[in-house]
Parts: structure tokens; C-alpha cells; sequence
């Protein structure tokens, strides 16, 4: 069946093309994000283990409501590790780092993130795909803030 919500097909499907690479990255984050609440160490152990944890939580919700919106475009969400791994602008971490280190590198995927959704605003402000719009800032909020307290244990 045709979808008609006033948004046409080619740029419901540029539109559903970025939040496939948000998707993704969400994604990754969320997964390097759970690595690292089940391998942090250290003086900040409970601290971190329990923000890390918060924040995976968080993505888990993300990237259901990320795919939800590709699906409500009319097209397919990516949901495989290859598809994620070719899509995504963050890298895997290599071994298990410090929990410095651990930091830097969500404080990173954090705002690899917000870059990503930001990416988006031209294209859905064009085409009036407010609730697109909405995600997006939604998403910004969240990985701005995570990034904030992050960067916020290191100083």
C-alpha cells in the first residue's frame, strides 16, 4: 500500500538512509557501552558500572524508536552487525581498556552520535518531518548530556 503523510518517497527514503547510520551508530554505542559495564575496573568501579549501565539502558530504548521511525517511512531497518558495521561511524574498542580510557572513548561515540543526528535537521527541516525533527532533537539531548557527564569524570 502507498504511503501518503505528505513526504515524498525519495526523501522519505534519503531520510530513512540517516537514521539507518544513526541506528547504527546508536547502536554501536549502545553495545560498546554495555562491554564496558560488564569489563570496567578500578577506583571508579561502582560509579562507572552504574552510569554505564544507565546509558545502555537508555540506548536499548533508542534504537527501537529509531528503526520504528525508518519502518513509519515506508523502509526496512537495518538490523544485523554487518549492516550496523558498515553503517556506523564509530569504532570498536580494541581489548579492554582503562576506565579513563573507557570514558574518552563513550565521550566520543557520544558525540559521534549528536554529529550524526545533527546531519539530519537540514534534510527533515526541509521536507517538514517533524517527527523526525523530533527524534533527532530528542537524541541530541541525551548523547549532549552523556557526553557532558562523561567528559565531567575526567577533569
Amino acid at each position: 500500500m502507498d504511503i501518503n503523510i505528505g513526504i515524498k518517497k525519495e526523501d522519505r527514503i534519503q531520510i530513512a538512509d540517516g537514521l539507518s547510520r544513526l541506528l547504527a551508530d546508536t547502536y554501536t554505542l549502545y553495545l560498546t557501552t554495555h562491554n564496558f559495564h560488564w569489563n570496567v575496573t578500578g577506583p571508579m568501579f561502582n560509579t562507572l558500572h552504574l552510569m554505564f549501565e544507565t546509558q545502555y539502558n537508555e540506548l536499548a530504548l533508542a534504537v527501537d524508536l529509531i528503526a520504528e521511525r525508518i519502518r513509519a517511512l515506508g523502509c526496512p531497518a537495518p538490523g544485523t552487525y554487518g549492516q550496523f558495521s558498515r553503517l556506523t561511524s564509530l569504532k570498536e574498542p580494541e581489548g579492554v581498556p582503562s576506565a579513563n580510557d573507557m570514558i574518552r572513548q563513550l565521550v566520543a561515540g557520544q558525540e559521534a552520535v549528536v554529529r550524526t543526528a545533527r546531519s539530519l535537521l537540514p534534510l527533515v527541516g526541509q521536507v517538514d518531518d517533524e517527527p523526525t525533527a523530533d527524534l533527532l532533537t530528542q537524541r541530541m539531548q541525551v548523547h549532549e548530556k552523556n557526553a557532558w557527564m562523561l567528559r565531567s569524570l575526567l577533569e
